[in-house]
């Protein structure tokens, strides 16, 4: 039996304008695509072939991550370092690790956080240059801090 899947097609026209988008919501996170064109046709394949992309560099990306397994921090991760503190101070954090911080669409670090071991993911979102961590919830959805500078 596969998992569930939902997904939401919203067709509208404007003026001259057909617009087509499409979300997808999958166990491995959610696609999404808008699209725009003179006939409604042509705006639903356009729309349809987006998401196509979308997961197939999704499927090929997993298949990547799986492969490589770990490799060498490379330039310009951000370490974290291990903090001491004194035993009277609270818990201490004993583990020191490196997160390689780059720059993806919210859609893609929801794949990314699904194939990790992880509970969250830090990332650079690709629209707006700036950090955010996208984490699980106990419910099984996803929460997203986007700092506000």
């Amino acid at each position: 039996m596969q998992d569930p899947v939902d997904a939401r097609v919203t067709l509208a026209i404007d003026k001259d304008r057909q617009i087509a988008e499409l979300f997808i919501t999958h166990k491995m996170g959610l696609l999404k695509a808008r699209e725009e064109s003179r006939t409604m046709e042509e705006a639903v394949q356009l729309v349809v072939d987006k998401v196509e992309t979308q997961a197939r560099r999704g499927a090929e990306r997993l298949k990547d991550h799986r492969r490589r397994g770990s490799e060498p921090i490379p330039h310009g991760a951000w370490p974290v370092d291990v903090l001491e503190m004194k035993a009277d101070e609270g818990p201490r954090i004993i583990r020191s690790s490196h997160l390689r911080i780059k720059p993806m669409a919210v859609e893609e670090a929801a794949l990314q956080l699904e194939s990790s071991k992880n509970d969250f993911l830090v990332f650079r979102d690709a629209e707006s240059q700036r950090l955010q961590v996208l984490y699980k919830r106990r419910d099984g959805n996803y929460g997203l801090i986007a700092p506000e500078l």
